[in-house]
């Protein structure tokens, strides 16, 4: 246990985490400091901002936020990684008599910080032959030669991640064993962790996700793609599959100018979203909150309410 039981917000994209995270620390401001730990995978990276939904310097309103712009977007961001990062902080930050409050809705990321997820080996021959073969045959083919050897792996991801698939497939030659066997399980959280959602009823929150993506247009994805590929975007294993950024690459790849990439991002934050709810709903752990009760200061009072009960 640390010093101070931190919190977590969690939840699918486009519910409000982070403004959530900045009235809790608000409200609480003269009481406790509250630092905040990024568990948004895409976040980590240095540039990616508008496509993000990152808050800016002035929009964290003076609360520290951890786990931001660490990564160039030529390198590739892991979970194991993130873990052993992110837990540093957090221990760090409680150490110092402050709240930590870890926000973002990656869901890997997420477990592996609360469950101390151990992860299985890796071996980067046996990666680097997967990935050949992916190069080779395409993601929808290996994610046939997947299902022919985990099928349960196989359903439980996309047929268009062709990391997971290639990890997924480097687990079972290492271990012999499904990959499921590897992942974490459900318990009391890493240092008496209070855990809150927030989510939205499904039609408000695609209303809510469509007014995003326009906005990030509006505000120049599309430029800030164009800025990121002279760093090395391309070449980024994790940074150029991005939901937005890979949209509006294969839109530029195709010849177009990129705004062809607004509807297709759209609709895989949307499907994104499906598999998170699905992902943190099976979490018995998380106290659900409306989005839609009351506003921004209202659902701050709540959360602080669930830490105080179990703090």
């Amino acid at each position: 246990m640390t010093a101070v039981r931190p919190l977590a917000i969690v939840g699918p994209t486009g519910t409000g985490k982070s403004d959530l995270a900045l009235a809790v620390a608000g409200l609480l401001s003269a009481e406790i400091a509250v630092e905040v730990v990024n568990a948004d995978a895409m976040q980590l990276y240095r540039g990616m901002d508008i496509g993000t939904a990152k808050l800016t310097v002035v929009e964290r309103r003076g609360v520290p936020h951890h786990q931001l712009d660490v990564l160039d977007v030529t390198e590739t961001a892991t979970v194991a990684r993130y873990q052993q990062a992110a837990a540093d902080d957090v221990e760090a930050i409680a150490a110092r008599g402050a709240l930590p409050v870890i926000v973002g809705g990656s869901m890997l990321y997420v477990q592996s910080l609360l469950d101390q997820w151990s992860f299985p080996a890796t071996d980067p021959r046996v990666r680097t032959r997967w990935e050949r073969r992916l190069a080779e045959i395409g993601v929808a083919a290996l994610h046939h030669e997947l299902a022919d050897v985990d099928a349960a792996a196989a359903a439980s991801i996309l047929p268009t991640d062709g990391r997971r698939i290639v990890r997924a497939l480097e687990v079972v030659e290492l271990t012999g064993q499904p990959f499921a066997a590897s992942a974490p399980t459900i318990g009391a959280p890493r240092w008496g962790t209070v855990i809150v959602g927030l989510d939205w009823d499904t039609t408000v929150l695609d209303e809510r996700l469509a007014r995003r993506t326009d906005l990030m247009f509006e505000r120049g994805l599309v430029d800030e793609v164009v800025g990121l590929l002279g760093v090395g975007l391309r070449e980024g294993v994790t940074a150029a599959r991005a939901l937005g950024y890979a949209q509006v690459l294969a839109d530029l790849d195709a010849g177009g100018d990129g705004s062809a990439a607004r509807e297709p991002t759209f609709v895989g934050t949307r499907r994104y979203v499906r598999r998170q709810r699905s992902w943190f709903r099976r979490d018995h752990r998380i106290t659900w909150l409306d989005g839609a009760a009351g506003g921004s200061a209202a659902l701050a009072d709540k959360v602080i309410r669930i830490w105080r009960d179990v703090s």
